[in-house]
């Protein structure tokens, strides 16, 4: 059976409060890490995974990430003429081609599940489909995705990213109940959202990293959003697992940064530019010297 995947759901209608007062005029995911915006992280994997079709729930106010996958020929052209053929290839990365991207918007803010399901009129009925969450950023030297989509073609069904955490961290994201563990892949015979402290089921949470069946558009419209309840994406593939459908989590390999939060972006901009020749050397000195000063943690 071919199970290629090539569409990939990216939910970016947040507001981004927890990064107030700079979400006031730029979107968050085009808030930059070193010197790429969070989103072309997550464009970069999927397109590395082999995905060829883009899909971005948006919402008012998100006019500049738009603007940021269009192409620039009088920029292009600047750089041509100058001989800055490096920087030119980094801004060629950034462009779409006409018809590989769309835009839903998603009008009222009623969760994840509720992202999903706004852009339920693009999936084909048969069509299964990938959704990366952008705040997820995930040094790996083989792309989370990737990793994912090659084990999904021996597994089929359902498939979330999943890391381990500790059990007192389990009541901030969704969390596994484990059939069974093979290897890397677990099979999954429930989910919970956010359990309550204790009631955790495993301590192995769900990474904005999904490959999902079609069965799961099915589910969430059949739940229909209410007014001022959020629709958890959870809770549809807990509905696939009880009505007989095969959910897999996945424990990837790589570092996961939590770039919605402050801390997490800080992390990540550490990370990732100590990984990066030509600013090791003078950003390690430097936070070696930071560290170093009395007074600095």
């Amino acid at each position: 059976m071919d199970r290629r995947i090539t569409k990939a759901l990216f939910p970016v209608a947040g507001l981004g409060t927890r990064f107030l007062p700079a979400t006031k005029s730029i979107p968050k995911e085009i808030m930059t890490l070193v010197d790429r915006p969070l989103v072309q992280y997550a464009i970069d994997e999927a397109r590395e995974a082999g995905i060829e079709k883009f899909i971005f729930v948006t919402s008012r106010g998100k006019g500049a990430l738009e603007d940021y996958f269009d192409h620039a020929p009088e920029l292009e052209q600047e750089l041509l003429g100058k001989g800055r053929d490096a920087l030119l290839g980094e801004l060629r990365r950034t462009n779409m081609d006409s018809g590989a991207i769309a835009y839903v918007r998603q009008h009222r803010p009623l969760g994840l599940g509720h992202a999903v399901w706004c852009a339920r009129h693009l999936i084909a009925p048969d069509e299964t489909f990938a959704v990366i969450l952008p705040d997820d950023v995930i040094a790996a030297d083989k792309p989370c995705l990737l990793q994912m989509l090659e084990v999904h073609r021996e597994t089929g069904g359902s498939m979330v990213a999943a890391m381990e955490v500790p059990p007192e961290k389990t009541p901030a994201y969704g969390v596994l109940d484990v059939r069974e563990e093979t290897g890397r892949t677990i099979s999954v015979k429930g989910m919970i959202e956010k359990p309550e402290t204790g009631k955790n089921p495993s301590n192995f949470a769900v990474i904005g990293r999904y490959i999902l069946s079609p069965r799961i558009l099915d589910h969430l419209n059949a739940a229909r959003p209410v007014a001022g309840v959020e629709m958890q994406l959870t809770n549809a593939i807990a509905t696939e697992i009880q009505r007989g459908g095969d959910v897999f989590g996945y424990r990837f390999r790589g570092q996961r940064f939590d770039c919605g939060s402050k801390a997490g972006f800080l992390q990540a901009t550490v990370a990732f530019g100590l990984s990066r020749p030509d600013l090791r050397e003078e950003f390690s000195d430097f936070l070696a010297r930071m560290v170093g000063k009395p007074g600095v943690a």
